[in-house]
């Protein structure tokens, strides 16, 4: 089994601490600028809905994806306000992490009465796997 990763560890303490004090039933703007100030506050360095344009056979698509956060230049955050989360939203980190090339994603929910996050490893370190794997979940 993997070991904790310090980065997402990180990631997911900050939406913890923003989940405790906003509680669930705001929508998701809301919860991304809260969590802009405790990145901030918490000196974890983040740029928020970057856009990368997707690349289908070496042509640059005239379409984006602009996820919610890249943290630590390699993490992938995508943020919901959800009563349930779905195969589209775990569709959607994946796309992330394919359009970014980067191998680690969160998908954060706080549409629940507690925080509810996902972990995704986009293949081994050896870039060998085609298919993405869940690490860690909470409900």
């Amino acid at each position: 089994m993997e070991q904790q990763d310090p980065r997402t560890h990180a990631i997911i303490g900050a939406a913890m601490e923003v989940h405790r004090v906003l509680g669930h039933g705001f929508t998701e703007p809301v919860y991304q600028k809260a969590l802009e100030v405790e990145l901030g506050l918490r000196r974890i360095p983040f740029r928020a809905q970057i856009e990368f344009q997707v690349d289908y056979k070496g042509t640059l698509l005239d379409a984006v994806y602009r996820p919610d956060f890249i943290c630590y230049e390699s993490v992938v955050v995508d943020l919901k306000a959800l009563g349930t989360l779905s195969g589209s939203e775990e569709a959607q980190v994946i796309n992330y992490l394919k359009v970014t090339r980067h191998r680690i994603g969160l998908l954060v929910n706080f549409g629940r009465p507690s925080l509810q996050f996902r972990r995704f490893v986009f293949g081994p370190p050896d870039g060998h796997a085609e298919h993405p794997q869940i690490t860690q979940m909470s409900e």
